[in-house]
């Protein structure tokens, strides 16, 4: 599990580090200019972070449901050679979605000016400046991807069935707490980011706005990447004991400093 942490952590901090440096930055200077090469690359980092995490995210609740519902099995079936080839499996796919999107996205000629309306370059805001005909190009292969993360979430979806049917059969109330308190969040954020994953890619152009789209693209760019290491280290109990002394510590302070502001 830790190994998966590892990966999902870095996955995550290269996603954020893709988008939201830029858009600070840009922010800050107040202007939205981006070279097509830094598109280009913006583009294909965020879609191969974000699709490897997807997939390694699979790959972690195909971990949790041995783990729970076959602990004699977990030993053989998920070994420390075995963990490391389902990893580099995830790394491997995102690389090859990236790679597809980024090159077929930017072989479209660009009718439509060259104005990107969003904090970083998204496929579905360079398509709106693609011509008619090779625009369906890439809408077929957004729609084949979708199938892909359909499916992914599908066995998800279906593995953490299964764990809860075995977490219900635990004695402890204790236990199944502990269960349901790491298994839910997890499966709301991954909910959270299929869905609206999906809704930016695949939505007609018809609903599209620019606050809609702002608000779904962070929904599905950056509040699953943030919201991932809150979810998985509040399991720590050791990390949980040093944010409460931190948080004592810190009470104490101020009432330090207030008592030396009433004496003086």
């Amino acid at each position: 599990m830790y190994f998966f942490l590892l990966n999902l952590s870095l996955l995550d901090l290269g996603s954020i580090s893709t988008t939201l440096p830029k858009a600070m930055a840009n922010s800050l200077w107040d202007t939205r200019d981006i070279s097509y090469a830094g598109c280009a690359a913006q583009l294909f980092l965020f879609v191969f972070f974000i699709s490897a995490e997807y997939f390694l995210l699979t790959v972690m609740a195909y971990d949790r449901y041995v783990a729970i519902c076959q602990p004699l099995h977990y030993g053989t079936l998920l070994g420390s050679r075995a963990c490391v080839h389902m990893a580099a499996a995830a790394w491997a796919s995102g690389f090859l979605t990236s790679l597809l999107h980024a090159a077929n996205t930017f072989s479209l000629p660009l009718c439509h000016g060259n104005a990107v309306d969003q904090f970083f370059c998204e496929i579905p805001q360079i398509l709106k400046l693609s011509c008619l005909d090779a625009y369906l190009r890439e809408v077929g292969l957004i729609t084949f991807s979708a199938f892909v993360f359909l499916g992914c979430f599908v066995f998800i979806v279906v593995s953490y069935v299964q764990i809860f049917r075995a977490v219900l059969r635990i004695a402890s109330e204790q236990g199944r707490h502990k269960a349901f308190s790491t298994c839910l969040p997890h499966l709301a954020v991954v909910s959270l980011f299929i869905s609206t994953g999906m809704f930016a890619y695949l939505k007609p152009p018809s609903v599209s706005s620019p606050s809609l789209d702002l608000v779904v693209a962070v929904l599905y760019s950056v509040v699953p990447p943030a919201v991932n290491p809150l979810i998985y280290s509040m399991r720590n109990q050791e990390l949980k004991d040093a944010l409460w002394k931190l948080a004592q510590g810190n009470s104490s302070a101020f009432r330090n400093v207030d008592d030396m502001k009433g004496k003086e």
